[in-house]
């Protein structure tokens, strides 16, 4: 019996018909031979379908508040063990200096993640998000991934959705997509295999959506992982957005292998700019019901996230103060990049910048003050 083996064509027509494409459409997307450009013309095809000629951005901040940690990825650069020189903690204080900061410089979002440190009750973390909410109401907080969710849960014998309506109460407004890695356990098995593992994962971001809380997605991809594993991780994120809705944008992570356990042992190189591309592509082009694919500029750098907003992308991310986590291992992105120098991308890009806020609301600022800011109308959407 003969088999319907993709082509560059077929998937071009149920792309253009609004078809979902499968899993050997999307291993035929990442195959070497199958032409960049015209995979980044079907992305790019559906990006204006859903998002038209906007590209966006939002001020933001991160907050790492320790790096202590009681798991020992092989990919992570930013860890560090309760005795290491490196390792360090932030008091009350310093948090709150973080919170005022952002406020200063006009922020919507402080973006919160860190190590587990295993000294550290529940409290400690439910405490953080309680004071900085208090202390500054207008900042939206994204808080806590998946697998620090997963480690809470071991940490009070609490079920996820209790968790979860404890860290809403004190002021969590969304939740990042960090931890999701790689969900096969042929990869996640030998990269992060005490870590939260997909199941896991993927239950409490149905939890959260289930709550009323939006997460957003990820995927780790250019270490030991091959085309069949990103395929099969994105399809999961779209199986389980099928059923929520509550994924608001997908971010594909490059990995970072300077000064990496995981990327020293395997000799393993950042992925090329090309790879970055395709990977953005066929993210966009595979998740048919994520709103938003983010071009992260910190870890893909700033040429290739300009480029990808004509490869599938709509987000160029932030400001981004204060990012730690890849630039430990090894990214040479500036630490900060101004309002001005990411309208200046975007446009030169040939797109309009908007800015946002965290649950793409549109962002008005002041004209004399813009430090000060209120959020209008969702941006709408074509087809999200």
């Amino acid at each position: 019996m003969a088999t319907n083996t993709p082509t560059l064509d077929s998937i071009a027509r149920k792309v253009e018909d609004g078809e979902r494409l499968s899993m050997d459409d999307g291993l035929f997307l990442y195959d070497d031979s199958t032409p960049l450009h015209e995979v980044g013309q079907l992305a790019n095809l559906v990006r204006e379908r859903i998002n038209g000629n906007v590209a966006y951005y939002n001020i933001n901040t991160h907050l790492n508040p320790t790096n202590i940690c009681v798991y020992r990825c092989n990919f992570c650069a930013f860890r560090a063990d309760l005795r290491d020189p490196r390792g360090y903690v932030m008091d009350d204080e310093q948090i709150l200096a973080r919170g005022a900061e952002a406020v200063d410089n006009g922020c919507t979002e402080i973006h919160i993640v860190g190590g587990l440190h295993h000294q550290k009750k529940f409290d400690w973390y439910l405490n953080l998000v309680k004071i900085l909410h208090d202390a500054y109401p207008q900042l939206h907080l994204k808080a806590w991934t998946g697998v620090e969710i997963n480690w809470f849960e071991f940490l009070t014998r609490q079920p996820v959705r209790i968790i979860l309506e404890q860290l809403r109460e004190a002021g969590l407004g969304s939740m990042p997509g960090g931890g999701a890695e790689i969900f096969h356990p042929e990869v996640r098995d030998r990269i992060c295999e005490h870590k939260s593992d997909a199941h896991n994962w993927l239950n409490i971001h149905r939890t959260a959506h289930d709550v009323g809380i939006k997460t957003n997605c990820t995927m780790l991809y250019g270490h030991i992982e091959n085309a069949y594993h990103r395929v099969d991780h994105l399809i999961r994120l779209r199986e389980l957005q099928d059923q929520t809705g509550g994924f608001q944008t997908f971010i594909p992570l490059a990995f970072h292998p300077e000064n990496t356990e995981l990327g020293e042992e395997n000799n393993i190189k950042k992925p090329s700019s090309l790879m970055d591309l395709r990977t953005v592509a066929i993210s966009r082009l595979m998740l048919d019901n994520v709103p938003h694919i983010k071009a992260y500029w910190i870890m893909l750098g700033i040429g290739t996230a300009q480029t990808a907003l004509s490869y599938g992308a709509d987000d160029l991310d932030g400001t981004v103060r204060h990012e730690l986590i890849y630039h430990d291992a090894g990214a040479t992105t500036p630490e900060l990049l101004t309002v001005d120098r990411l309208e200046d991308l975007i446009r030169e890009a040939g797109r309009d910048p908007v800015e946002r806020d965290t649950v793409y609301n549109h962002v008005h600022r002041d004209a004399e003050d813009p430090t000060k800011w209120t959020t209008g109308e969702p941006i709408a959407l074509q087809n999200a």
